[in-house]
């Protein structure tokens, strides 16, 4: 599994300064955070952009998130389709190979929906392939069409599209409906990416995304989950999302310095113990 680190957690740091904060903590890969990129791009290019990155050494392994694409409707549909159309044109230019696709948050759905969230998911799949781009559908915990990661693998497995997978969000897994048998529906092929945070002291009917904290210092059981994705064959990111306003008041070099401590040990606490000891 490959340590990567979200833009959203050091959010209030400017988007040209990110990669040399990024590459001092020892990162070698990033999440872009959409809306950070398209402020900057109002006064750059795409090309300054991705070359920001590439100069420090750190790869641009994912891009989030898109949303409004599954059950949106009328001038609002069009809006996000046209916008989602815009941001594969960026992403196909910064050769970013996963964009992660957020359930939309809707509190009331019919049965109905569900094939027609599962038909929008494959024409957006279908509209992403020739730009090299594989979306990973993330549930949240309070999306009325995809909550669990029951219905997210459920609805990738009817939109039946290649470059289309899962995006496993620890948070949204811990604080949702989903149960730890649900990880037997994903497989190396369906999981497309993976976010880890971490949570304390809030009950999770009411937590939100403020509430994230570091892996390691709160109550989520992760190496079960890490352990279960390793035994699995999962090679893909595990990247760290804390969309935390109070961390975000925090110096982003330093942020980004105790993440990669802390991802670090996530990971490590997933390995084998002999891998551990370099004789496995």
């Amino acid at each position: 599994m490959k340590p990567c680190i979200s833009q959203a957690t050091i959010l209030n740091s400017p988007y040209d300064a990110d990669p040399t904060i990024l590459a001092r903590a020892g990162w070698t890969s990033v999440e872009i955070w959409l809306t950070k990129l398209e402020t900057y791009l109002e006064g750059s290019t795409v090309r300054e952009a991705g070359e920001l990155f590439r100069e420090a050494g750190v790869e641009l392994a994912a891009a989030s998130a898109q949303g409004g694409l599954l059950l949106s409707r009328g001038p609002e549909q069009a809006a996000h389709w046209n916008h989602y159309k815009r941001r594969l044109e960026i992403l196909a230019e910064l050769e970013v190979p996963i964009l992660i696709v957020a359930a939309d948050p809707v509190r009331e759905t019919e049965t109905a929906d569900f094939p027609r969230a599962a038909a929008a998911l494959a024409e957006a799949a279908a509209l992403a392939e020739p730009y090299g781009v594989r979306l990973a559908l993330e549930f949240q915990k309070r999306s009325g069409i995809c909550s669990c990661l029951e219905t997210a693998a459920a609805l990738v497995a009817q939109a039946g599209a290649g470059n289309l997978g899962v995006c496993l969000d620890v948070f949204h897994y811990y604080t949702g409906p989903s149960k730890f048998d649900d990880l037997a529906y994903l497989t190396p092929q369906t999981l497309a990416w993976t976010q880890i945070s971490d949570m304390s002291g809030v009950p999770r009917e009411i937590a939100g995304d403020a509430d994230r904290i570091l892996p390691g210092e709160g109550d989520f059981q992760i190496s079960p989950i890490l352990r279960h994705l390793e035994r699995m064959g999962y090679q893909g990111g595990v990247s760290l999302e804390i969309l935390n306003p109070k961390l975000w008041q925090v110096a982003a070099d330093r942020v980004a310095d105790l993440g990669r401590r802390a991802l670090d040990r996530a990971l490590a606490a997933a390995q084998p113990a002999g891998a551990l000891r370099g004789d496995a």
